[in-house]
């Protein structure tokens, strides 16, 4: 099966949603001036805000079974920056799991791991 990438422009905009969403304001995601002072040299997205594109292109192609069965493991491998675009790709497995990754603009992975249905979960 074959599984149509998802791709996302993280905006501080869309991080500051983000924030209020799950009340994390943590100043490294929504204080530009604190972030700049950092090693990092500014704000970083959620890490769960990176995941929601893995979970969102599964269910794109497997729908009310990856809603109801669907598992994640994953590994966060690198912070995703404001104004990065970052792509979600999967691969099904010879035994019908997936490997997905994260990859930002440069190709950089920021995050990598296994699907499953798992309905037996």
């Amino acid at each position: 099966m074959t599984i149509t990438p998802v791709t996302k422009h993280l905006t501080q905009e869309r991080i500051n949603c983000y924030a209020d969403a799950s009340g994390d304001h943590n100043p490294i995601h929504v204080d530009e001036a604190y972030a700049k002072a950092t090693p990092l040299g500014g704000t970083i997205a959620h890490g769960m805000l990176v995941l929601a594109s893995i979970s969102e292109m599964m269910a794109a192609e497997l729908g009310e079974d990856w809603l109801r069965y669907g598992k994640l493991r994953v590994r966060f491998k690198g912070p995703t920056m404001s104004g990065d675009t970052v792509t979600a790709s999967a691969q099904e497995t010879a035994n019908g799991n997936y490997v997905v990754e994260v990859r930002n603009q440069d190709g950089d992975g920021v995050i990598s791991g296994t699907a499953e249905i798992a309905p037996d979960a």
